[in-house]
């Protein structure tokens, strides 16, 4: 079972979604739930069906203290490295909350100081506390609508499916079309690539 985090001050939990995606943005999102939100099926958002993302995803908006979502895309990633913009994500995602956190909980190890919030980075935090959870449905339920959204524009790539990531599909959608403006220019788009013309 998920905890909360034990602080009487108000904690945002953050993560984000599509790090590792050929194509389109980074995503975060931050939450800051209520001390007594409780929910026996929410969890790091891998691990959930879709139609179960998609039902939390309206839970966690309807009861959440207040929730941000933010994309960076993909010119700021090639510019920053997907590092830097994993966390830029994030810190725009706390930005949009309607209420400053006294507290950040971060999923993963790598985090920037955002203003002078202290903040805690917890490993596979998406599996162990709500607030991350949460951060990690929303980012994920978030970016696969936009995903599913330029699917329309570019269906050779199937990202309705495969949201981005580098599958096999995915790989073989380049390798006979060419990338897309959608497609990050820093990653390496094709295994045997060692020099992709754009």
């Amino acid at each position: 079972m998920l905890k909360r985090f034990n602080l009487s001050c108000q904690v945002a939990g953050t993560d984000e979604a599509g790090r590792g995606c050929l194509a389109g943005p980074v995503t975060a999102a931050a939450v800051i739930l209520p001390k007594n939100f409780k929910n026996s099926i929410l969890n790091d958002s891998k691990q959930i069906k879709l139609k179960d993302r998609l039902s939390l995803k309206e839970i966690i908006q309807q009861e959440a203290i207040t929730y941000g979502v933010a994309h960076v895309f993909m010119e700021e990633i090639d510019k920053v490295n997907i590092l830097n913009a994993s966390i830029l994500a994030m810190h725009r995602a706390i930005a949009f909350l309607s209420c400053d956190p006294e507290y950040i909980i971060v999923d993963g190890n790598k985090f920037k100081p955002y203003l002078k919030v202290p903040h805690e980075c917890v490993i596979k935090g998406d599996g162990k506390y709500l607030s991350i959870a949460a951060a990690s449905i929303l980012a994920k339920t978030c970016r696969d609508a936009y995903m599913e959204e330029i699917h329309e524009e570019f269906p050779m790539y199937n990202w309705k499916q495969n949201k981005g990531y580098p599958t096999r599909e995915h790989r073989a959608g380049i390798q006979k079309f060419g990338s897309t403006p959608y497609h990050r220019k820093s990653f390496r788009l094709l295994p045997e690539q060692v020099k992709l013309d754009f």
